[in-house]
């Protein structure tokens, strides 16, 4: 990949842990709604995990992507569109499941959304932490 750089090493291992951690602690969470308050519960916890994970995975695709120019302002720039497109596909997701899925348990939904970002704060926690054990 000659003149292309992408994001490595301890920063690529942090995007795929807080991404794969949304989605299990979204599928622990609708497990456990699901016994608790039934599947709608349990589906719809699951959906609001998933339109929190699936943009997060756009936009770490985003910087990740290798580039032409290794510049500051290249990585700004992807840096822009991945989080325009991440929440462009959140309020589309959020707008299909209301409108398509029914029934539909908004606060297990929007439950299952803030775990999943929970999840995005606790990995930034942990990169911080790492860091400065490093320095």
């Amino acid at each position: 990949m000659h003149g292309t750089t992408a994001i490595r090493g301890s920063s690529a291992k942090v995007m795929l842990g807080v991404l794969g951690g949304q989605i299990v602690l979204g599928a622990i969470l609708a497990t456990g709604l699901l016994a608790v308050y039934g599947p709608v519960a349990g589906y719809s916890a699951l959906l609001g995990s998933l339109i929190c994970a699936i943009p997060n995975g756009f936009l770490a695709l985003r910087l990740s992507m290798p580039r032409r120019d290794p510049g500051a302002r290249a990585l700004m720039r992807a840096a822009y569109v991945g989080e325009a497109g991440k929440l462009t596909l959140t309020v589309l997701m959020f707008t299909a499941v209301f409108v398509l899925v029914r029934p539909l348990a908004a606060p297990a939904l929007f439950a299952g959304f803030i775990a999943a970002q929970l999840v995005t704060i606790v990995g930034l926690l942990m990169r911080n932490n790492e860091q400065q054990d490093t320095r």
